[in-house]
């Protein structure tokens, strides 16, 4: 694989809940409106997802509940295994390797030095109990630095960088707001200088001048940091504004891909067409 501006390449991935049979590709996806095998009861909820990231760039992932967008980044951080498919990461082995093959042990080391995640869900990033610095400590024990008092000025740098105040750094997110727990959240999963992000629903649930300033911050650590991100979202504004590339999910299958402004502007598939008149 070319590294030069490449960081992410996935060719046909596929995650499947069930024990799937013969006819799961044939009897799914748009054409079906559905991702559920009649057959056997398998849903299938990605199927030959194949698309590339690169160096600074921010690609979205957008589509409806149910279309695997989540499920799709899940794999690629290893919180679900893909039942098949590959992905190349260029920081690892000189993107030689599918890492959706690789042993746990180097599953984990991938996860730990190499990626970062940020959760629809809080509860599902942070530990609540343990205060915000115990979980960017947490990411940096994870990623091979013990020093204290320098684990220790990281998270300071970190929530400098995500905008909190640092009296919050002993504070435990479980009394922190939705937004500043997101903010924690996107700490954390800068903690290990990663050279890719993922970002599921980050902003959903949130009001929408706490959204905004999520937004915002996101956008300016992408600019200064140069990191690639995967957005998922459902939000089309949230698509407009972050984003560079964006794929369009429906069943577990990409409908649409191409530059944000062309997919919006001028979508081709009908179901792209639906998502953004219904935001009109």
């Amino acid at each position: 694989m070319d590294c030069d501006k490449l960081i992410l390449k996935v060719n046909n991935l596929s995650k499947k809940f069930g024990k799937g049979c013969s006819q799961c590709e044939k009897l799914t996806g748009p054409e079906h409106n559905s991702n559920v095998c009649p057959k056997c009861g398998t849903v299938v909820a990605l199927q030959d997802i194949s698309f590339e990231l690169y160096q600074g760039e921010i690609l979205g992932i957008v589509g409806e509940s149910g279309s695997g967008k989540s499920s799709l980044v899940q794999c690629l951080y290893f919180d679900q295994e893909a039942s098949h498919g590959e992905a190349y990461l260029c920081c690892f082995d000189n993107g030689l390797s599918n890492i959706l093959k690789a042993p746990e042990s180097k599953k984990r080391f991938i996860r730990n030095h190499m990626m970062g995640m940020v959760y629809q869900n809080s509860v599902r990033g942070l530990r609540l109990n343990v205060t915000s610095g115990g979980n960017i400590a947490e990411k940096l024990l994870s990623a091979d630095m013990f020093h204290f008092e320098s684990i220790r000025a990281r998270g300071k740098e970190l929530l400098g960088k995500t905008e909190i105040p640092l009296y919050y750094m002993d504070e435990m997110p479980k009394r922190l707001s939705g937004g500043m727990q997101q903010r924690v959240q996107i700490a954390k999963a800068l903690a290990n200088n990663p050279p890719l992000l993922l970002l599921d629903e980050v902003t959903t649930g949130l009001d929408v001048s706490v959204q905004a300033k999520v937004l915002d911050l996101i956008k300016s650590l992408q600019q200064d940091l140069n990191i690639s991100m995967i957005v998922v979202s459902h939000d089309l504004g949230v698509i407009r504004l972050l984003t560079n590339r964006t794929i369009v999910l429906k069943n577990g299958r990409i409908v649409e891909k191409g530059l944000t402004d062309q997919v919006l502007e001028d979508p081709q598939h009908a179901y792209a067409q639906l998502l953004v008149h219904s935001m009109l």
